[in-house]
């Protein structure tokens, strides 16, 4: 079926919002005119999806990385999987 121009245009934010002035919040309202609630389910459905993967393969995988490191915090209590110091 392959991305709308919505989805391309979710991924690239998501690149790119540290870029921008203002919150993350402030650029999802004003380059997509989502929510952050909206944007955040889109944003997981594309995380799932091979052609996002094949636009911005950095991307979908650091997104799939941070819901594998939540998956696992939830699992296993905070700070699975990371290196703390004794």
């Amino acid at each position: 079926m392959g991305l709308s121009e919505r989805d391309r245009a979710i991924l690239d934010l998501e690149g790119s919002w540290w870029a921008e002035p203002g919150t993350k919040q402030d650029a999802i309202r004003s380059r997509l005119q989502l929510s952050a609630t909206r944007y955040y389910e889109l944003l997981g459905a594309l995380a799932d999806s091979e052609e996002a993967e094949r636009y911005d393969p950095l991307v979908v995988a650091r997104l799939r990385r941070r819901r594998r490191e939540r998956r696992r915090e939830r699992f296993e209590g905070r700070g699975a999987g990371r290196w703390r110091a004794r």
